[in-house]
């Protein structure tokens, strides 16, 4: 069964994004470490889920990139997305068409995706989703981009969660940027 996982960028106090939806720690911390893992997981990985606004922010960006002016624009582009939104009708990805909307019964569209044969399946970003996933208990691994940095405001990652969830570090990676990659699956019960 293919597994779902979680890739997100995350401050040390637990946000995604910090006031004003600035994400600018990350942009300024990006180097050829994480553009390695970024690209194993693109390797490893041939669906996309996200949210309604990571898909708003990355569909601005990534249809107009190239591999020259973005490493792994190839690849975002020709990988199926599916985008969860009760508000959109349709998701638009440039050139390619291989994004859908999904406005309902998302358990059930999760299941059925890690049910069909493939490689893993990733979220990108997309708090509000990664959080409804996680109580329904349908995200298998987690993987931290944990920045060295203190925002002391924003968007948490995992604000609602209303039950304790059990993980089991799987493995830590470091890079040279003080960036720390934690590998989490859930535990089950």
């Amino acid at each position: 069964m293919r597994k779902l996982i979680a890739s997100t960028f995350v401050t040390l106090d637990g946000f995604v994004v910090g006031p004003n939806e600035d994400m600018s720690w990350v942009l300024n911390n990006f180097n050829d470490e994480m553009a390695k893992y970024a690209g194993d997981l693109m390797n490893a990985m041939d669906t996309i889920v996200l949210g309604r606004v990571t898909y708003e922010v990355m569909a601005k960006v990534w249809p107009a990139a190239t591999e020259e002016t973005a490493p792994g624009a190839d690849k975002m582009n020709t990988t199926p997305k599916i985008v969860f939104s009760k508000t959109l009708d349709k998701a638009e990805w440039g050139t390619w068409q291989n994004a859908r909307v999904v406005k309902n019964h998302v358990a059930e569209e999760i299941a059925k995706l890690k049910q069909q044969p493939g490689k893993d399946i990733v979220i990108y970003g997309s708090a509000n989703l990664v959080q409804g996933l996680t109580q329904l208990g349908l995200i298998d691994e987690y993987q931290l981009l944990v920045h060295p940095i203190v925002l002391g405001g924003g968007k948490p990652l995992f604000k609602g969660i209303v039950e304790p969830i059990n993980l089991k570090l799987l493995r830590t990676e470091t890079f040279t940027n003080g960036v720390v990659v934690l590998y989490y699956e859930r535990e089950s019960t």
